[in-house]
């Protein structure tokens, strides 16, 4: 594997499909890990290594050898492997869902550019259209009901099998590549070809609330996410609060994570990790905004790298969180590629927080508990920190 960033991934929950729309914000789904490069695999001399680090890996790749030289397949040997293993986060990637993920912690997809949900009765029926997309150039509108695609009748079906039809997932296709909707509007139906597209996620959103507050929204922490706040921040109109919105963020790329821990702290410690015992700490640039009112919100979806940015803030005294008790993934995996090109990870180490705090399977417990009107509690608070907020 190449010499990426530190990074969040999601697990699978409906194999391949979720995976690969996890980032897409086309669908939002389960649980993140933080993963490193196998370039940082190295530990020191003497250091005690779990029983899923790199001897894990090693374990993994000959289970996975003798299956392929049995005529068997290596992923599905490696999978049962990974199972028995006990690595509650382990997890085993066919080639092309590997690819497809690391092309979507880039902030890019393959689509049409449509949101979906499936009703009660088993409709789907098209909640969003971006902008500018093949769907939307072609008319497709909020509304409208999904009747087939590819002339499949998708009704009944789960999102995430609609969306990898849409998508193409199963044969690999790519931009420039035709699919066939069948659609409902009113008493209207009819087929459209739509030629899919690289189309660009929106992970963050900003909006401004009555009395100034800048609401910061981040859904993943894709590539360039980071910068993205940071300019949010400086744009914010001068001695108002922030409302950094955390909810249902399933992770990302932690040194996205970190660039936006930056935008609120100057400098500093975000967060320590340990790789097979070696211990590494992650740490803010200098030059953020350390006095400018901020609320961060969160939830039972909030999760591995938005909780690293959580667990800074809080421990450094720069944030006040309101919401619920965070996902808890705190641990870190290791990418390695097995003889049949597919991917397996596994657990090598866990993240802390700036004050030592562990956050794998406790997550983080808000300085204020709300589950309703949490936007609302989180103007309360901003107006009650006024210019008192600094960082500690």
């Amino acid at each position: 594997m190449s010499g990426r960033d530190l990074f969040c991934q999601p697990r699978r929950f409906g194999r391949g499909a979720a995976l690969t729309l996890v980032f897409a914000s086309v669908l939002v789904a389960g649980a993140a890990t933080g993963s490193l490069p196998v370039s940082d695999r190295k530990s020191p001399a003497g250091a005690t290594r779990s029983a899923t680090s790199a001897g894990g890996h090693q374990d993994i790749a000959e289970v996975a050898a003798e299956a392929m030289a049995a005529g068997q397949s290596p992923m599905e040997a490696a999978e049962r492997a990974v199972s028995r293993s006990g690595d509650r986060w382990g997890a085993v990637y066919s080639e092309g869902e590997y690819e497809e993920f690391e092309e979507a912690l880039d902030g890019a997809y393959t689509g049409v550019g449509l949101w979906a949900r499936r009703e009660r009765d088993g409709r789907i029926e098209v909640t969003k259209v971006r902008a500018g997309s093949p769907a939307a150039v072609a008319g497709i509108r909020a509304g409208d009901r999904l009747r087939s695609v590819d002339h499949k009748k998708v009704d009944g079906r789960p999102v995430t099998d609609v969306v990898a039809l849409l998508r193409g997932d199963a044969t690999g296709a790519s931009a420039g590549t035709a699919v066939t909707v069948g659609l409902e509007r009113g008493t209207r139906t009819w087929d459209l070809t739509l030629k899919r597209a690289r189309l660009s996620t929106d992970s963050v959103t900003v909006r401004e609330l009555a009395g100034g507050i800048t609401v910061v929204r981040i859904s993943s922490f894709t590539k360039g996410v980071g910068a993205t706040v940071r300019s949010a921040v400086r744009q914010a109109p001068a001695a108002t609060g922030v409302v950094l919105d955390l909810r249902g963020n399933s992770g990302g790329l932690v040194t996205e994570a970190v660039t936006a821990a930056s935008a609120f702290l100057d400098g500093g410690l975000v967060a320590t990790y340990d790789v097979d015992g070696d211990q590494r700490a992650l740490h803010a640039e200098p030059g953020g905004d350390t006095t400018r009112p901020l609320v961060a919100l969160v939830d039972g979806g909030t999760m591995s790298a938005a909780e690293l940015l959580t667990g800074a803030l809080q421990d450094r005294g720069r944030a006040v969180v309101v919401g619920t008790r965070t996902f808890g993934k705190g641990s870190v995996q290791m990418p390695s590629r097995l003889p049949d090109g597919s991917v397996a990870e596994l657990t090598v180490g866990h993240y802390r927080t700036p004050s030592g705090r562990a956050v794998d399977g406790r997550g983080i417990t808000p300085d204020l508990e709300a589950e309703r009107g949490v936007l609302e509690r989180a103007e309360t608070v901003l107006s009650g920190l006024g210019k008192s907020s600094g960082e500690s």
